[in-house]
């Protein structure tokens, strides 16, 4: 077995010979493992440490939001080549004590109706998140890695990089390659690294809460070790994490690689696949549910649009909340941590649906 030892007292750009915060393949891995071998991988948690457990809306101004999502690695797995396919086996992820999930001026599915900050701060014990923001709320834990990924090659970066340029040039929500706080602060990778917020076909920040203890992902390899790196832990997480964060926390994980020679070019598999059993897909014994179509405020029909379905659904879960005497801003929060956004139907034209799953077990009285 191998490991990392990391500083979370330190900030990354403090301690960066122990990760990095943009993806690019000339960023030199920190550890070299065999196939088969477990690694244990500390994290820190999403925002790089720059909350902490004394940390209010005031300080929201403050935050670098350059440095966000760094990650511990990259790991050289031996033998790893282009067109062979990783596998990291999640063997457990071992949370913090503390954490928090925070409403974000300007991101989240919400962003134009949610303008002001909001922090909730959480204890975990005994496998159990609770906040004094939210009382009478007890979020079980399903800890997992919100980054799982590996490097690209140099040809998926500018083509990454080009394909996002363009989505910037047509409007697009996009955050671009960006020199200040980029980690390492060396050319060409704080220059052209592309950033660790948005997922990709190399992995990263999928957000799958599935892919926690026992279950496996699957990672075309792209340079030769694959440069594998993680990050961006949660202990739990509603499906869409809508509100921007989960239950954030830094963490330790224990993993596992094995590389299928050539089964990425073999089966043409060009992004992620995952694995898991049914005590990854946690199914809650009571829940309500709100649904929501593509229909807009005017009554216009969008059809066939699943974003705006997964909107009203969203929004419907809110007012539902509220009805209980929660407010506006701990409703969002309540569903970015614990609410799932299923597609209930992509067929019947058109009207799709889309469903909002709230556990009535995260109540006291649930």
């Amino acid at each position: 077995m191998k490991s990392i030892e990391i500083m979370r007292k330190k900030r990354l750009f403090e301690d960066s010979g122990t990760g990095h915060n943009r993806w690019h393949p000339d960023i030199p891995p920190i550890l070299e493992v065999e196939q088969n071998e477990e690694v244990i991988l500390p994290t820190r948690d999403a925002l790089d440490g720059q909350f902490s457990p004394k940390t209010t809306i005031d300080d929201f101004s403050d935050l670098d939001a350059n440095a966000v999502h760094p990650l511990t690695g990259p790991v050289f797995i031996k033998g790893a080549e282009p067109g062979d396919l990783l596998e990291i086996e999640f063997l457990d992820v071992l949370p913090d004590s503390w954490a928090f999930t925070c409403i974000v001026p300007g991101l989240g599915f919400l962003r134009d109706l949610f303008h002001d900050p909001y922090m909730v701060h959480w204890k975990i014990e005994d496998e159990i998140a609770t906040s004094p923001q939210l009382p009478g709320v007890r979020i079980p834990g399903a800890p997992f890695l919100g980054i799982s990924g590996v490097a690209p090659s140099h040809h998926e970066l500018s083509r990454w990089i080009k394909r996002e340029q363009d989505l910037m040039d047509r409007g697009g929500l996009v955050f671009p390659p960006e020199i200040n706080g980029a980690v390492p602060s060396f050319p060409p990778v704080s220059s052209e690294g592309l950033r660790t917020i948005p997922p990709r076909e190399n992995g990263g920040n999928l957000d799958v809460k599935q892919l926690s203890r026992g279950s496996k992902l699957y990672l075309p390899v792209l340079v030769d070790g694959a440069l594998f790196s993680a990050g961006d832990a949660h202990f739990a997480q509603g499906d869409g994490e809508v509100c921007v964060t989960a239950v954030e926390m830094s963490a330790t994980a224990e993993l596992r690689f094995r590389v299928h020679k050539g089964e990425a070019a073999k089966g043409n598999i060009v992004g992620p696949v995952f694995q898991g059993s049914k005590s990854n897909l946690d199914i809650p014994q009571n829940f309500t549910a709100t649904v929501g179509m593509p229909i807009d405020d005017e009554g216009k029909n969008l059809g066939e649009d699943l974003t705006l379905a997964a909107r009203n659904a969203l929004l419907a879960m809110i007012r539902l909340l509220e009805l209980r005497g929660w407010t506006r801003q701990q409703a969002y929060v309540i569903c970015s941590v614990a609410v799932d956004l299923r597609v209930s139907n992509a067929v019947d034209v058109p009207n799709y649906v889309v469903s909002a799953i709230l556990p009535e077990s995260i109540f006291n009285d649930g």
